[in-house]
């Protein structure tokens, strides 16, 4: 065992058995390179990252590289997921210097942390190539060296702070930013862009808003298509739910097969917003599917949800997922086998690799005739059983507070629109861990695993997502605790990540200083932290009436107004919130003493303008603003929907609460 044997990352500890002497990230490591008088080399991957094994195997396994390294170098594994900081700032250098990144990242950095060559993956000759190289420079241009990592680091330095041009948030934005989506829109395929494609889950959620807000059939229909194909190919699940990280082709057919929370729980929201608007069967069974599978295949037992299942099985990809005709019918016989290589698209050519196809479902099954449903259900359930017989990806078990706050927020949503009690108490199970476990001190940190939090502080998207967790945990239970808990993280992000100029900086201005302070505001694979505190700002001034945390959220959208209108494939969480502030957001109180079973809470929550927050209780229940002097009406349950607190005549009603709900939507 190397250095790494007593970490707690997943992804290190798969290291924690190289020849390579790994460091973790730490200011010792930079002092021995000091001591030594000896180049950095930083490593940062994640658990179940594919070509992160595969260099692994090839170089951090083999001897000779090993001792290479050793002589030469200081070596420092990261977990990009862990330590999202580090990985930021040698990201943009890697992407300043190649013009590309992705992981695993290869980077070169003096003792002081300066970077002055990188890259991504390297097959072992040219990584062996490679370090001859940088030690040969190392000793003897070190000069140049130097002065190289100098000039990134001010290149850098700044490079991803939203800065200039600001644009407050408008109609006129708002449909701009539809309207540049629909330029990139797949016509036959659906989603944006080519191979390899990525789920486009925010862009999704901010088009549905933008339906809601000006009834557009094109953003609409933009959402249907993408869910449509995503939920009929191979990057979804066929047998067991859940969602791959991306597809490989334009056809959403062979998936790289890694499974990541994150998506998971966007798609479970898309998917589930998009069941509220249109009633689609196929949308709620995405979404009731993807609920499970969040809680059976990433719960962990110690409470929260883990991160991933890794994209291959005992070094190979799709090992647990292919298929060959012949397989199925050893499955399930000669008729079934043949109707369901019919059903699943499985060829003998293949679709994949060796012959093997990845299950799609290539007929309409949510529309067909009961008795085939059924077959499909048995014929599904015989597979999947069979499937679990295979060798299984690993897991990355490890918690990481902000994606468990996606998670809490999507199951929350579908917990109360679908009336899941199993989404609803899930949702408020992993508050109570984020609450408990990684709420520390006041402050949040980053990550736990088997029940013990970690020491990686948390950065600036896991105070926005955990406080938007806990804002909407707070609605379904008209529980005040939720309402100040997100308050402090708030308070805590407003003090100590906001920029003074209306923006927000992705580390604290007391957190570990690196080379340069990250602040990317762009939405990418996760909501950014700006985007995502933003969300909270606004939800919780809705929920509180609190002016000044309304104030700070449209500064924060106005620094990244421009990238809406101009870009917003990489600013569809921003977008999101932003079609939330300009609706309102309404806020809609319903005074009952059966929130859970009242008629009026269910058409509140089904029928809702964009970004309403919602609560219902006993009239003025302790710590709860939106039930304040909120009573009932002749007795009766009451609701009260309201815009700035300033409120509407109560109606008792449903149908008239969903005419007038219906109209806020126009």
């Amino acid at each position: 065992m190397n250095r790494l044997g007593s970490a707690t990352s997943p992804y290190l500890l798969q290291h924690a058995g190289n020849p390579v002497d790994w460091w973790e990230w730490s200011p010792e490591a930079f002092a021995e390179a000091k001591r030594r008088d000896v180049p950095v080399l930083i490593s940062v991957g994640y658990a179940a990252c594919h070509w992160c094994h595969v260099m692994a195997h090839e170089s951090f396994e083999d001897e000779a590289t090993a001792k290479l390294m050793n002589d030469s170098f200081v070596s420092i594994k990261v977990d990009r997921e862990e330590r999202p900081d580090v990985d930021a700032v040698y990201m943009t250098a890697t992407q300043a210097m190649t013009g590309q990144g992705g992981w695993p990242m290869t980077v070169f950095a003096t003792p002081d942390g300066d970077p002055f060559f990188a890259g991504t993956y390297f097959p072992k000759a040219n990584f062996t190539g490679l370090l001859n190289s940088v030690v040969k420079a190392w000793q003897e241009q070190r000069e140049q060296v130097l002065d190289q990592g100098t000039k990134v680091v001010e290149a850098i330095a700044g490079a991803q702070l939203s800065g200039g041009l600001t644009a407050p948030i408008s109609a006129e934005l708002l449909d701009a930013g539809a309207a540049e989506l629909r330029t990139h829109h797949d016509q036959v395929n659906g989603g944006f862009g080519g191979a390899p494609k990525f789920p486009p889950h925010m862009s999704m959620l901010f088009l549905l808003r933008h339906h809601q807000r000006t009834g557009s059939p094109e953003s609409l229909e933009l959402v249907r298509h993408a869910a449509e194909r995503m939920g009929r190919g191979g990057i979804y699940d066929q047998l067991a739910g859940g969602f791959a990280r991306y597809s490989v082709d334009a056809t959403w057919t062979v998936p790289h097969f890694e499974k990541m929370l994150y998506d998971n729980a966007l798609l479970l929201r898309a998917y589930t917003q998009l069941w509220r608007l249109t009633g689609d069967a196929f949308a709620r069974r995405i979404a009731d599917e993807t609920a499970e599978f969040l809680l059976r295949d990433l719960g962990t037992p110690t409470g929260g949800l883990a991160s991933a299942l890794d994209a291959d099985t005992e070094g190979i990809e799709g090992l647990t997922y292919a298929w060959t005709p012949a397989q199925l019918v050893d499955v399930l016989g000669e008729e079934d086998g043949t109707w369901a290589a019919d059903l699943f698209h499985v060829t003998a050519t293949g679709t994949f690799e060796d012959g093997k196809s990845v299950l799609v479902l290539a007929r309409d099954i949510d529309a067909a005739a009961p008795e085939l449903v059924q077959r499909w259900r048995a014929v599904r359930g015989r597979l999947l059983a069979a499937r679990a017989q295979r060798p299984q990806p690993a897991r990355d078990d490890k918690v990481i507070a902000s994606w468990n706050g996606l998670a809490v927020i999507a199951l929350a949503e579908h917990g109360v629109l679908t009336g899941s009690a199993a989404s609803r108490g899930a949702a408020i199970e992993i508050a109570e861990v984020l609450a408990e476990r990684h709420l520390v001190g006041g402050r949040l940190r980053r990550a736990s695993r088997d029940g013990v939090v970690g020491e990686p502080v948390g950065v600036l998207d896991d105070y926005g997502l955990v406080a938007e967790a806990f804002l909407a945990v707070h609605q379904i239970t008209a529980d005040g605790r939720w309402l100040d808990l997100a308050k402090q993280l708030l308070d805590v992000a407003l003090e100590h990540f906001a920029t003074g100029t209306g923006g927000f900086w992705d580390t604290a201005d007391d957190a570990e200083r690196l080379v340069t302070r990250p602040a990317d505001p762009t939405d990418n694979a996760t909501p950014s932290g700006l985007s995502a505190i933003a969300a909270a700002l606004v939800t919780y001034s809705a929920l509180a009436g609190e002016t000044r945390y309304r104030e700070a959220a449209d500064a924060a959208l106005a620094t990244v107004g421009p990238l809406i209108a101009q870009h917003a494939r990489f600013a569809g969480y921003a977008a999101t919130v932003a079609e939330a502030a300009l609706a309102g957001p309404y806020e809609i109180a319903v005074a009952t003493p059966d929130p859970a079973g009242d008629p009026l809470v269910t058409a509140a929550f089904r029928y809702a303008p964009p970004g309403t927050v919602i609560v219902a209780g006993d009239p003025d229940r302790p710590g709860v603003p939106l039930l304040a002097d909120r009573p009932l009406r002749d007795g009766l349950p009451t609701a009260y929907v309201c815009k700035g607190f300033v409120c509407e005549m109560p109606v008792t009603a449903t149908d008239d609460l969903v005419e007038r709900l219906t109209v806020g939507n126009r």
